[in-house]
């Protein structure tokens, strides 16, 4: 993995966090407990923060950046954000779900236990509501999501973290 400062801020990552050797951390990040960065992922916090919360994967080939004097990415605790997903200056509640390759654009909020689906485009500004699912491009309000759907954030995240401490005890 590289882990690289910018204009000497290193990223601060949990011990109990997992960071997949060829994915690149650089700048001002930090990243929380039981937290996994998986393959080809890219991070920069260069020109604003980034913030990651406890029991989080961001999967194969996502990119999360920021947007210079607006916004950095503020991302919760138990959330997964899909394979290619792309992150940019947005905000991420906790228990939510990003689909796989949906882009979420600058000062975008997706509140706690809501769902983007895969391939959606998120335009800037706009507030992904808790418990709904919304999906297209640009992303509109689909559907509520069940009971059933949003326990299923819980249980990505309990299966990421018993993935990544895999990895991470095989050395």
């Amino acid at each position: 993995m590289a882990v690289l400062p910018y204009k000497n801020i290193l990223p601060t990552i949990h011990d109990t966090a997992w960071i997949a050797d060829n994915s690149v951390v650089a700048g001002d990040i930090e990243i929380g407990a039981d937290s996994s960065v998986w393959f080809g992922v890219q991070m920069r916090g260069d020109v604003h923060e980034i913030r990651i919360g406890a029991r989080t994967n961001i999967q194969d080939n996502a990119v999360v950046h920021v947007t210079r004097n607006l916004s950095g990415t503020y991302i919760g605790d138990d959330v997964t954000v899909g394979h290619g997903a792309i992150l940019h200056a947005c905000t991420v509640h906790d228990k939510s779900l990003i689909g796989m390759g949906a882009i979420v654009l600058d000062e975008a909020v997706i509140e706690e236990g809501a769902m983007v689906a895969a391939g959606a485009l998120v335009p800037p500004h706009k507030v992904v509501k808790s418990g709904q699912l919304w999906g297209g491009n640009p992303a509109r309000y689909m559907r509520d999501l069940s009971e059933e759907e949003q326990a299923f954030f819980t249980i990505s995240s309990d299966n990421y973290v018993r993935l990544s401490k895999e990895y991470k005890n095989q050395g």
